[in-house]
């Protein structure tokens, strides 16, 4: 992109200080604090998170990919089912939770399959550095394929309540049936596929039903799968909403008894505009490709791996050519302000690697896109991965019986 040189009197944008950015409520409120939070079989004998939910015997979760806490609070119209759950309805209790770092689907999931950060379950974006290889692995598509089981050795939330003698199930869409993400973050118990998402609901309350004891996943993914292509201001994301709060609905009003459903979500989202003032083109772009060896991550949320004696040289640029548009912070930073998990906790030695030397954190409407290395990607409206209130705020609805 060609940057227009600013007027004498303009002074140039102050950076972003990182500090300032708000980091996940890892222990306090985050995806990965859920299920072992509401799972009686998965509390820590040694006490609890910061993270407390009630007890039940049946334990549903209903995760909306891509429904952000702010979204749903601007579109109470589309849908009156979940806003019923809000707080600011009268009746419901509702919170926001976090979603935590990069707020992006693959991370999102191994963070509630798993019940652990990031920096313990490791798929720390879309595309991470291999340190093995040297090559960027996609974690959503799992490609280049990599042992599952050597990516991520923990066992899932599922497993180890499926051991304490909880019955546990996924319902879901027949294809995600035996993807590696599928085996690293949501195994363990039986696994149903359907197509019609009605269907799913159904069957999810079966499941429910099926033992004293219960705990059930099911998903949607296409409320997401409306928003990158179109943005959120589109009547196809809009129509995905009304779907996906009667689809809530419908699981609701099956619960058995001593039940209670979550629905939440794995990120929000924000519409990037199309145009240099918003989009910085990193295949065009010279100053930000100078001393990257591989750039990884989404638009919203990059991580930069630098040729060596680099890593300085390119979060100086980096910092000066975003300024006030991204958090710019290198990876030690990053562990310390506890963007991958609480602050100052070490990274698992297999994760440190896979974090960016540099990474960073847009603001705003802002995204760096790549338009030749990843052409589907950055011609993506809805986009999402940073630590943004309208990405990294989702919700958690409760209904119990």
């Amino acid at each position: 992109m060609t940057r227009v040189p600013a007027h004498d009197h303009a002074p140039d944008p102050v950076p972003l200080d990182p500090r300032a950015a708000p980091a996940p409520a890892y222990g306090a409120g985050s995806l990965a604090d859920l299920l072992p939070a509401a799972v009686p079989e998965l509390r820590s004998p040694h006490g609890g998170t910061g993270f407390e939910l009630p007890p039940a015997d049946r334990v549903a979760v209903f995760l909306i990919d891509g429904l952000g806490w702010q979204a749903l609070h601007d579109h109470p119209h589309l849908a009156p089912f979940l806003t019923s759950l809000l707080p600011t309805s009268g009746g419901g209790t509702g919170t926001p939770i976090t979603a935590g770092f990069p707020s992006t689907t693959a991370t999102s999931l191994a963070s509630v399959g798993t019940g652990l950060t990031p920096a313990a379950h490791g798929l720390a974006g879309y595309k991470v550095r291999d340190p093995e290889r040297g090559v960027l692995m996609n974690q959503l598509r799992w490609n280049p394929w990599t042992e599952p089981a050597h990516w991520q050795p923990h066992p899932t939330v599922f497993r180890r309540a499926q051991a304490a003698g909880v019955e546990t199930s996924q319902v879901s869409a027949p294809h995600f049936a035996h993807t590696p993400l599928t085996q690293v973050a949501l195994s363990g118990g039986t696994f149903i596929g359907r197509l019609d998402a009605g269907e799913r609901m159904d069957l999810a309350a079966q499941r429910l039903a099926a033992a004293d004891r219960t705990l059930v996943y099911t998903y949607y993914a296409e409320l997401d799968g409306a928003g990158h292509p179109f943005g959120m201001d589109s009547e196809a994301w809009r129509g995905q909403l009304r779907y996906v709060d009667s689809l809530a609905q419908r699981l609701a009003e099956q619960l058995p008894p001593r039940s209670v459903l979550y629905i939440t979500a794995d990120h929000g989202m924000v519409d990037v505009p199309p145009g240099e003032e918003f989009r910085h083109d990193f295949d065009e772009d010279w100053e930000l490709r100078a001393g990257v060896a591989l750039l990884g991550g989404e638009g919203r949320a990059r991580h930069l791996y630098a040729v060596p004696g680099a890593a300085a040289d390119v979060h100086a640029v980096w910092r000066e050519v975003l300024a006030d548009e991204a958090w710019v912070v290198t990876r030690e930073e990053a562990v310390e302000l506890g963007w991958f998990g609480p602050p100052g906790t070490p990274v698992e030695p297999r994760v440190a690697d896979r974090i960016g030397d540099v990474v960073v954190a847009m603001t705003g409407n802002h995204a760096v896109t790549a338009t030749t290395t990843e052409p589907k990607e950055s011609a993506l409206i809805g986009m999402h991965g940073s630590l943004t209130a309208a990405e990294q705020f989702v919700p958690l609805l409760e209904v119990r019986t």
